[in-house]
């Protein structure tokens, strides 16, 4: 793809500009419970309303309730929140410098399936986010990834058209569905490799 047709760049968020690290977050959600954090982990992405919280059907403080309740967990709303953002790592994945120059030259995005308390920290605690004027996140537009509709909702965001747009995400299907819509889909894997890629498709940054 021809680099001037390129106008947008496109990012999820974990594991691609932060890291997350599930188990910190369920080693203390399964404190003084007789579950492990993996049970606890499982337990919480197989309950019916984990698409609700991630899609925004559910408040914070009714899904605190209802965790705690499944889980049997006594924790207070404040403790819950501060264990439910232990999963991400403070130190990002991305330097600044890296992200700066993209966003003079291209419309940066951000499209991640997330949830208000993981993102209300994130925003408050990462320096990055100010290079990224646009944030489509599932619990605002009723719909996560690999659903059509997501995607569709952050190029209508960045004004532009599928071709005219770079998706990045450490989930192959995610990228792929990306792909489908006539965007060019990249899997992360590290920030050198994403670099190469994104030098490939003739997009500047140095």
């Amino acid at each position: 793809m021809p680099a001037n047709r390129i106008r947008a760049i496109i990012f999820d968020i974990g594991r691609v500009l932060i890291r997350v690290d599930i188990s910190r977050a369920t080693s203390g959600l399964a404190s003084g419970l007789s579950l492990t954090p993996e049970e606890v982990w499982s337990a919480i992405e197989k309950d019916p309303r984990w698409l609700d919280w991630q899609e925004g059907r559910i408040s914070p403080r009714d899904w605190h309730l209802h965790v705690t309740k499944r889980l049997g967990a006594s924790l207070t709303f404040e403790q819950f929140t501060e264990v439910w953002n232990r999963a991400l790592d403070p130190k990002p994945i991305q330097s600044e410098s890296f992200l700066e120059k993209l966003s003079k030259k291209y419309r940066l995005a951000l499209l991640s399936n997330t949830d208000s308390i993981h993102m209300t920290e994130e925003e408050a605690r990462f320096p990055f986010f100010r290079f990224f004027p646009i944030r489509i996140y599932s619990f605002r537009v009723a719909a996560s990834k690999p659903d059509p509709v997501i995607y569709r909702e952050a190029l209508k965001a960045c004004k532009v058209r599928a071709e005219e747009a770079v998706y990045i995400d450490d989930i192959t299907a995610y990228a792929e569905a990306a792909q489908r819509l006539g965007m060019t889909g990249i899997v992360f894997r590290s920030p050198q490799q994403l670099q190469s890629d994104l030098r490939a498709l003739g997009i500047e940054f140095d």
